[in-house]
């Protein structure tokens, strides 16, 4: 039986350790975490990815954009 239970670590507490314990009596059970990375740590993860995204903000908020159609990527 596999049973996945998503959450957020801030609603860990003591009734879902009950709960637990309650639904699989007497078994053993393995909990695995994965902790899933935000979108924004992990594109900032690379330093060069980071530097080249830093420098993107920085064209936006100067107004340095460039505006491109998708016909034109073709």
């Amino acid at each position: 039986m596999t049973t996945t239970i998503e959450l957020n670590a801030n609603e860990l507490n003591v009734n879902l350790l009950k709960s637990l314990k309650t639904m699989f009596k007497d078994r053993v059970i393995t909990l695995t975490i994965d902790s899933k990375m935000d979108e924004t740590d992990y594109l900032n993860k690379s330093e060069a990815n980071r530097l080249v995204l830093e420098k993107s903000i920085a064209q936006l908020r100067n107004g340095r954009i460039k505006t491109v159609s998708i016909e034109d990527l073709k």
